[in-house]
């Protein structure tokens, strides 16, 4: 079985419903609770070449922190987004679940069954 590592936020159900999915397939994950240790840009920008594209495709538009902080600028810069999303963590899009046979956003939860070995 492969390593299977989510950036998790316990709040949001379709972070928690991933969760269940991949415990349900007998996988114990490292879980990441990227609000309580926000993450880097160079943990951002593996994250980006993990899933194969930009900051601006995994970052959450309509959350708060993204439109008072004036952010929407900044989509075409990689690393003015990746700083962003490492100062503002609620700005990433969740879950990301990264494993040896690839990496999805868990939008659909059912998602995460691409990167499982089932």
């Amino acid at each position: 079985m492969s390593k299977v590592k989510i950036y998790h936020n316990p709040r949001c159900s379709k972070s928690r419903q991933a969760l269940q999915i991949i415990k349900e397939h007998g996988v114990e994950p490292k879980v990441i609770e990227y609000l309580k240790t926000p993450l880097d840009k160079v943990d951002l920008e593996n994250i980006a070449k993990s899933l194969g594209v930009r900051p601006k495709e995994f970052v959450r538009k309509n959350e708060a922190e993204f439109k008072d902080n004036n952010l929407a600028g900044k989509l075409e810069k990689d690393d003015d987004l990746f700083e962003a999303m490492s100062k503002f963590p609620k700005i990433m899009e969740r879950p990301i679940i990264i494993s040896d046979l690839g990496a999805v956003i868990g939008r659909p939860p059912e998602n995460v069954l691409k990167v499982l070995e089932i």
